[in-house]
């Protein structure tokens, strides 16, 4: 990234229930890198899908962010209100040929574990989703802490779903079409999604979209290694005594967490902790939470 463009970061959690350990490691990750860099740090609501949303949980991550002194520098944007730009991008896709109608459902794709390489439908009159076409290309990208990563297109990716046949826009259209419109330069998340960046990258450049520098950060998992999203052992973090969860939360990023000890408040302890951040000393993985 050229010095002379101002570094872009975000934090993009989907509002399926209250912000938990695992959230806050990547909100805290990406504000640390964002601010290390002299950058803006920006919150997005991915709230696209919402059978699995929690009416309240949006604004009550954004009130649990700011107890923690996470501050986005910009008003929120929510991927609800972004309809139209995501139609856009999609007549598009369609009108080059780059996208298409499927009307194939999981249970169709299960003899190739999901991935679709031609449409194999058994019920056609079911209504379709919207696929982006993928060629035989291989497709990497040099992540700044996991490093470099590939796969290839066709046969581990597959043509993906930009639109769902109930007509709820899917992750991947949504994210890339926001990271542009946000001048997102860099995005650091969970490396829970190391494997759909490909994907994205192959979607930016179908839409002729700058592709940005990626950082994944190491996921917090249970004791049996579940995402912490996925387990019982999620409990919310508590908005109302932030420095122990955020000390937890440095220590997973690999900086000292005795920077932050005594305080006082959220305000005080990001300075300190930003004060001796190391972007270099994030592991790849950490042990179980």
């Amino acid at each position: 990234m050229s010095r002379s463009v101002r570094y872009r970061g975000r934090f993009a959690p989907s509002p399926t229930g209250p912000l938990h350990f695992g959230s806050l490691v990547a909100a805290l990750g990406s504000w640390l890198i964002a601010r290390h860099r002299d950058g803006d740090w920006l919150l997005r609501i991915e709230d696209i899908d919402p059978p699995r949303e929690v009416p309240g949980a949006a604004r009550q991550q954004i009130e649990t962010l700011k107890a923690f002194g996470l501050h986005s520098d910009e008003p929120v944007l929510w991927q609800s209100a972004r309809g139209d730009a995501y139609a856009v991008a999609l007549d598009c896709l369609l009108d080059a040929a780059r996208a298409f109608e499927c009307r194939c459902s999981r249970s169709d794709l299960s003899a190739d574990a999901g991935v679709h390489r031609g449409c194999v439908a058994t019920d056609t009159k079911r209504q379709p989703a919207i696929r982006l076409r993928v060629g035989d290309e291989r497709v990497g990208f040099d992540d700044a802490i996991q490093g470099r990563f590939e796969q290839s297109a066709r046969e581990q990716i597959g043509d993906f779903v930009l639109r769902r046949a109930d007509g709820l826009w899917a992750y991947q259209l949504a994210v890339v079409i926001d990271d542009a419109a946000q001048g997102i330069t860099e995005v650091v998340r969970g490396a829970d999604l190391l494997d759909s960046t490909p994907r994205q990258i192959l979607l930016q450049r179908a839409l002729g979209l700058p592709t940005p520098a990626y950082a994944h950060l190491p996921l917090v998992v249970d004791a049996q290694g579940r995402k912490l999203s996925k387990s019982c052992e999620a409990r919310p973090v508590d908005p109302r005594d932030p420095l122990p969860a955020l000390q937890h939360a440095l220590s997973v990023l690999g900086q000292d967490s005795r920077a932050i000890l005594d305080s006082g408040n959220a305000e005080i302890a990001l300075r300190r902790a930003l004060a001796g951040f190391d972007p270099t000393a994030i592991p790849k993985a950490v042990s179980a939470a």
